[in-house]
């Protein structure tokens, strides 16, 4: 993946956008009932990154019926957001595949 690297309005660069770093904010992130970052549970399953610096992020729960659905998601899109270059962040939640201990 190519870093990203955006400009401010005085010329300066801001660090590049990588996935690395998306992953690293992504790993910040624990799902509350289990004591692992989100990121090593397997609960990511795509990241994508526009040349605008918008993120989006496909990613699934434990169980359909998981207490923390509304919470994780909004959680991941706050951690990247937080990053230098982020434009909009779309965090979807999906079913398939389903989730299992081996991912």
């Amino acid at each position: 993946m190519v870093p990203l690297t955006t400009w401010t309005p005085d010329g300066e660069t801001t660090p590049a956008l990588t996935e690395d770093a998306i992953i690293g904010a992504i790993c910040t992130v624990y799902d509350p009932e289990i004591p692992v970052n989100i990121y090593e549970l397997g609960l990511i399953y795509a990241i994508e990154i526009a040349p605008s610096g918008d993120v989006k992020v496909e990613m699934t729960l434990t169980a359909p019926a998981c207490p923390s659905a509304q919470e994780l998601p909004i959680m991941v899109r706050d951690a990247i957001a937080k990053l230098d270059g982020v434009g909009e962040v779309d965090v979807e939640t999906v079913w398939e595949p389903a989730w299992d201990p081996s991912r």
